[in-house]
């Protein structure tokens, strides 16, 4: 494997037109309403004339609807003459409508039934609207939550947890290789720890390659959660990588989804801060039990997600092909750089 170097306007609000009112005849003090869409309408009033000043009586109306502005009632007064008088209304607006926020790059826009407004991220929904929850974009950001396990400053330690398949038996280091060179690409800072025999290249693209992990050849998952917290969590990691089960469905395939769920859960207690990443496991040409063992584990991880806890799924199974194994069990050196993919397709979000 070769490495390369590291490389609407809204439509303004319709206001009320100014009208003019042409009185002529004899006019009786009332309540006047006026509202029009249309500027430059005239009403005409027929009767007897007379003079004098007249002052229309005052009232107050509101009126609200849904995605518009209505201008109504008011005050309304005036001078009226023999033949004509100016009416002046002023009334309240009332806007409502839907509102929605989002925002890019810290900042947000809100629109509601009519105009715009901008603000700052994750605005509460207008009065009479809905208001959609922010997500934060940019490096290391993820989600509405903004869920960062990895620090601003230094690597993110990554602990790979598993079997032989996590040792990288069939290709020194497994997928744990490739998926250094996938961060060192995209500019991200990692190690991995772990306290079993360190194994791998000495360097990735010209950098030292860390050679740590947490993987032991043959262990059942319940083997595997014996080693929690000590001393898979001795150096607490940022994110925990675990592909487990593949002996389980050799050996002991009865309760192992109940198993795996109980490692979930120790993870979850024993490293609440950090990122677990559940994987499937890889194929196992003939084996009969591995389709309901993969099958179940995307609903275990959402409902403890669903509860609070920092876990996510990766499919390690999907478009890994039986010649993608060295050995019919372990994976060749391209079925660990798909397996490196999978990862990092999964963590790369939450990378810094």
């Amino acid at each position: 494997m070769t490495y390369p170097a590291r490389v609407r306007p809204l439509t303004p609000a319709p206001r009320a037109a100014a009208r003019w009112l042409v009185v002529s005849g004899t006019l009786t003090a009332g309540l006047l309403f006026g509202c029009s869409d249309d500027a430059g309408t005239t009403d005409d009033i027929s009767g007897t004339p007379t003079s004098g000043t007249q002052t229309s009586t005052t009232g107050s109306v509101t009126s609200v609807t849904t995605g518009s502005t209505s201008t109504t009632g008011g005050t309304s007064a005036g001078t009226l003459g023999t033949a004509s008088a100016s009416i002046t209304t002023s009334g309240t607006t009332t806007t409502t409508g839907t509102q929605t926020s989002s925002s890019s790059s810290g900042s947000s826009s809100s629109s509601g039934g009519l105009g715009s407004t901008t603000g700052t991220t994750g605005g509460p929904g207008g009065a009479g609207g809905t208001s959609s929850s922010s997500t934060d974009t940019g490096t290391g950001t993820t989600g509405s939550t903004g869920f960062q396990p990895c620090p601003e400053t230094g690597p993110c330690k990554i602990l790979p947890l598993g079997d032989s398949i996590t040792i990288g038996l069939g290709f020194d280091g497994g997928y744990r290789v490739e998926l250094f060179h996938l961060a060192l690409e995209g500019g991200h800072d990692i190690t991995f720890t772990g306290t079993q025999q360190p194994n791998g290249p000495a360097m990735v693209d010209g950098v030292t390659f860390p050679r740590n992990h947490e993987g032991i050849s043959g262990q059942l998952i319940s083997e595997i959660a014996n080693r929690i917290p000590s001393p898979g969590l001795n150096e607490m990691p940022h994110i925990i990588l675990v592909h487990a089960g593949t002996n389980d469905m050799n050996r002991m395939a009865n309760g192992a989804s109940d198993r795996l769920a109980d490692l979930m859960d120790k993870l979850i207690a024993e490293a609440p801060d950090a990122l677990i990443v559940m994987g499937n496991i890889i194929p196992l040409p003939g084996n009969g039990s591995l389709e309901a063992f993969n099958a179940a584990i995307p609903g275990q991880v959402e409902e403890r997600a669903n509860g609070g806890s920092h876990i996510i799924f990766a499919d390690q199974f999907t478009g890994f092909e039986n010649s993608d194994l060295g050995d019919g069990v372990h994976p060749n050196e391209g079925g660990y750089t798909k397996m490196a993919n999978a990862w990092f397709e999964a963590i790369e979000p939450y990378l810094r």
